[in-house]
């Protein structure tokens, strides 16, 4: 009888209580609840992690050793379990090695494709390459002059792993005397090591000649006894001159451009063999960037327009100053003009130096005065000199920070050697290939024209390549280029390119679980991505999928509710079955929602706004066509438009950084735009998103809002502490004194196990209260300090109520929804949107100064529609202090109460860049070119 359930019993994974659940397998299952009630922690802590843990432990205890070991999760039972896959958010690659193509292995198809039947060209004057035979080779050789010294080169291994005694000892037997080995020659009757773990290129010395007359016919059979060894690849070592290397195989025949067989491995940007030898393959250089060194053009030098590392002292006597006043005795350049209103040759001066020219520098103070001549090398030559010759990581680090990413002059980014941008497929080369969208590529295939003996060798790869193009254009992704970095997706996106890659596989029987990949979406696309989610349950694999969206839930054939709050209040299953049983279930907030019953209010008026306004001209950042956008200052501005249309462009690349450096002095290159108004009217940007508030344990949010300095100052002023004569640093876990030192305030104590996870346990000194006896005898209001830290938020608003220092911050805290998490809950185990509440409650306590511009970039990202309605009612409170609120967002219950909405697209990639209206929520739904629009409708 085939096993239809997965059936769950006993799970206590965090919050969870001790809970049972039935799923049916085979369909398509979303799990939802308000963030932190335990949906994860049901589905990827327990579920996946089980189906992980089984798979791996049934494999040998050698395959084990390299996949690490997985901790059995707290659950009882679990049955009907499948070997299960996790697709999440947290796996994009930061590398910057990783585009689209590599990713989804649509490149590894194209290196293939090119490799077998591109058209090898010369890449000097472009013209096709052919084949040469033994007597053009001896033609090409006998044209040296007469007298040169050669050796005739057989290279047998190129670029390979390995010690290679068998290839050494046949060349020994067949009579051969010499061997060049990466380079160095060696006497094959000597014993030669090689290292196994390094590439080596070997190459036999066949013959060694003097060109002169009279000696073709033994280069001619010096040739063919290369070419029986090597396959038809000639080296000529020219002594005190280029070496040559001939292929029987193609070569153009005018400027002698030899290129090798074409291999998949010359069109990798990661293998030695096809990456650009000036940027290994990265295709950008980091260069010293001249916008980083003078950001404020509205500065003069004197003011300190310069910024750079050694560059910022400008008191008379220093060095800095020594030298800029005698560039402007010797050129006559003002120290008091802004930098604006020089010109070019005059700022190029202090950036590059005199050239050669000696200054006339004077130096002193009342004890002393010196008077010398000397050249100045410039500032961005001085910062590449110190870089290249410190040793120290700080002051490299220092440097870096003025440095931006330049493409690579040699291959103009395209990442490859000449040789291999040379071969075309269709008249065009495999850069070229990967700068086309996902929708033009397969435009590209559909139209290709190749010869019948192509079509033959091509027919499987080219079918390959248009299904993985056809899977990312069904998840919504046509507008991304295959060259793409992997690094700049958003975490929706590389969680859709891994579902297209899923459904390339076509697994049958997989447990898929899949968290929220909705996001970043637009409502448009979601019917594409629900369709894909279907096609691969109708495969006959089961998907749970944790998902606060709407559309989504209602797709479900089955759902499962966890709740009813969060944190201690979560942890149970309030409800299980179809949406309809959600929607009848009394108890469950998601259902209310689904109903109708509760529902996030449209606002009664919009902000106008304080009438200025920040206005970007001319951006042309990425798909962005020259567009001008005004910001509303004083209002809730919402950008939007399809996934790809240009709004992270606009808001992160260009506004964002624009206003870090200006305002918050961030040293950072903003995205291409031609000016900026209106930055005067801001004193601060604020950029809140979803990284973690800490990378440590003991980062919490006691730590990150401030609120626990008040506290341990209150204890330090309670009689007891007085008394012992303690500061508020006795109660610190992070420096010695009231900490255990055992664990050194950590509260646990990690034992390394081999073959086996590491084990923590509670500190036995302190039992995991992470500070001494002395320190926890002092006690307010009968608590100790490990007892506060233990309180939720909820109990420290009313255990502080008397102390209003501490009970602010503890109220933003609440009000944003986190009443549930613990004063002292550990950084690492925030979800994401419960890190970017504690941001939020952070902004909230601080006194408003209405001049503050906050960017957020998806914020409803994790949250449930109650908690959705808990931020908007932040962030319009942000809006009420006069603040400016600037948020990417695709979800419409976020749109539908913003002031101003600017919508980019109509389409997303190249269809995309351009404003489609700007307005309030109204007029934009009554716009018929914007898809925003016509959803929006159904909302107001």
């Amino acid at each position: 009888m085939p096993i239809n359930e997965i059936v769950i019993k006993g799970a206590r994974e965090h919050n969870l209580k001790n809970v049972d659940v039935t799923i049916p397998r085979d369909k398509l299952v979303v799990m939802t609840g308000l963030s932190g009630s335990g949906k994860s922690s049901l589905a990827f802590d327990t579920i996946y992690a089980d189906g992980q843990r089984r798979y791996v432990e049934s494999l040998s205890s050698y395959a084990r050793m390299f996949l690490g070991q997985m901790d059995k999760p707290d659950v009882d039972s679990i049955e009907g379990l499948s070997p299960a896959i996790s697709i999440d958010q947290k796996t994009t690659s930061k590398n910057p090695r990783s585009t689209v193509g590599t990713v989804t292995e649509i490149y590894d198809y194209l290196r293939l494709l090119y490799a077998r039947i591109g058209v090898p060209h010369c890449p000097v004057c472009g013209r096709e390459i052919r084949q040469q035979t033994v007597d053009q080779i001896v033609d090409k050789i006998m044209e040296l002059d007469e007298g040169t010294k050669i050796q005739l080169l057989a290279p047998i291994v190129r670029g390979r792993k390995g010690e290679h005694t068998k290839e050494l000892e046949r060349a020994r037997k067949s009579g051969y005397v010499r061997v060049r080995i990466d380079g160095i020659t060696y006497d094959l009757s000597e014993e030669i090591k090689i290292e196994k773990n390094k590439k080596h290129t070997i190459e036999i010395v066949v013959d060694r000649l003097v060109i002169k007359e009279g000696i073709k016919s033994r280069l001619t059979d010096s040739i063919e006894t290369v070419s029986s060894l090597t396959g038809g690849l000639v080296g000529v070592d020219v002594i005190g001159g280029e070496e040559m290397l001939f292929s029987q195989n193609y070569a153009c025949p005018e400027h002698g451009v030899s290129i090798d067989e074409l291999t998949p491995r010359m069109f990798s940007f990661n293998n030695p063999f096809g990456a650009c030898e000036k940027c290994t393959g990265l295709g950008v250089f980091k260069k010293i960037d001249p916008e980083l060194i003078i950001p404020n053009k509205d500065l003069s030098i004197r003011q300190g327009a310069i910024k750079a590392s050694g560059w910022n002292s400008l008191e008379e006597g220093s060095i800095a100053m020594m030298y800029f006043n005698a560039i402007s005795e010797t050129y006559g350049i003002s120290l008091d003009e802004p930098v604006k209103n020089l010109d070019k040759d005059a700022i190029d001066v202090f950036l590059y130096g005199t050239q050669g020219q000696k200054l006339h520098l004077k130096r002193g103070n009342k004890f002393y005065k010196a008077d010398y001549q000397a050249e100045f090398e410039g500032v961005i030559p001085n910062l590449e000199r110190r870089y290249k010759e410190s040793n120290s990581d700080w002051a490299k680090a220092d440097i870096e920070a003025y440095m931006s990413d330049e493409k690579c002059p040699a291959c103009h980014g395209e990442r490859l050697k000449k040789e291999s941008l040379s071969v075309t497929v269709g008249g065009i080369n495999i850069a070229e290939l990967c700068h086309k969208s996902v929708a033009k590529a397969l435009e590209f295939f559909e139209n290709l024209e190749i010869s019948d003996r192509d079509k033959l060798i091509g027919e499987q790869i080219i079918k390959e390549i248009k299904s993985r193009l056809g899977f990312l254009k069904s998840v919504g992704l046509e507008y991304l280029t295959l060259s793409r970095s992997a690094g700049t997706l958003s975490g929706g996106e590389s969680q859709r390119i891994r579902l297209a890659t899923q459904i390339g596989s076509s697994l049958v029987g997989v447990l898929y679980i899949l968290d929220e990949p909705s996001i970043g979406l637009h409502q448009r696309d979601n019917d594409k991505l629900i369709a894909t989610l279907k096609r691969l349950r109708d495969l006959g694999n089961t998907l749970i999928v944790v998902e606060h969206d709407e559309d989504t839930i209602r797709a479900a054939d089955f759902v499962v509710d966890v709740g009813p709050g969060a944190g201690i209040h979560g942890g149970e299953i309030v409800c299980a079955g179809t949406v309809d049983d959600i929607m009848k279930c009394k108890r469950s907030i998601t259902g209310q929602y689904l109903s109708g019953e509760k529902k996030i209010p449209v606002p009664e008026t919009r902000r106008k706004g304080n009438g200025k306004f920040l206005k970007v001209i001319g951006a042309t950042q990425n798909n962005l066509k020259n567009i001008d956008v005004e910001i509303p200052l004083g209002t809730f501005t919402c950008v939007t438009g399809v996934s790809g249309s240009g709004k992270s462009s606009l808001v992160n690349e260009i506004i964002y950084k624009e206003l870090a450096g200006r305002l918050n002095r961030a040293k950072i290159r903003s995205g291409a735009f031609k000016e900026m108004q209106g930055i005067e009217h801001l004193d601060k940007v604020i950029d809140i998103d979803q990284s973690p508030i800490g990378r440590t344990p003991r980062s919490n949010p006691a730590t990150y809002t401030g609120v626990f300095t008040d506290i341990r100052e209150l204890f330090a002023q309670t009689a007891d502490a007085k008394m012992k004569g303690y500061g508020a640093g006795r109660f610190s876990f992070n420096v010695k004194g009231g900490r255990c030192e055992a664990c050194e305030g950590d509260g646990i104590i990690k034992i390394e196990m081999h073959f086996l996870p590491d084990v923590y346990v509670p500190c036995e000194v302190c039992g995991g209260m992470r500070y001494n006896r002395e320190t926890l005898e002092v006690r307010y209001k009968g608590k100790n300090i490990y007892d506060v830290l233990e309180m939720t938020v909820e109990e420290g608003v009313e255990f502080f109520s008397a102390i209003p220092k501490i009970s602010r911050k503890l109220e933003t805290l609440y009000e944003v929804g986190l009443g549930y998490v613990k004063i002292g809950q550990a950084a690492t185990t925030l979800s994401g949107g419960e890190a970017q509440r504690v941001k939020l409650a952070t902004e909230l306590s601080k006194r408003a100064t209405g001049r503050t511009i906050y960017i957020l970039d998806e914020p409803t990202t994790g949250l449930h529609t109650a908690d959705v309605h808990k931020l908007i009612e932040v962030l319009q409170k942000l809006a009420d202090g006069g603040n400016t609120v600037l948020v990417i967002e695709h979800n419409l219950d976020v749109i539908k109460t913003a002031d101003h909405i600017i919508d980019l697209g109509p389409e997303g990639g190249d269809g995309g860049g351009t404003i489609v209206c700007t307005g309030t929520p109204e007029e934009i739904a009554a716009c018929d070119r914007s898809y925003t629009g016509q959803y929006l409708r159904k909302m107001l």
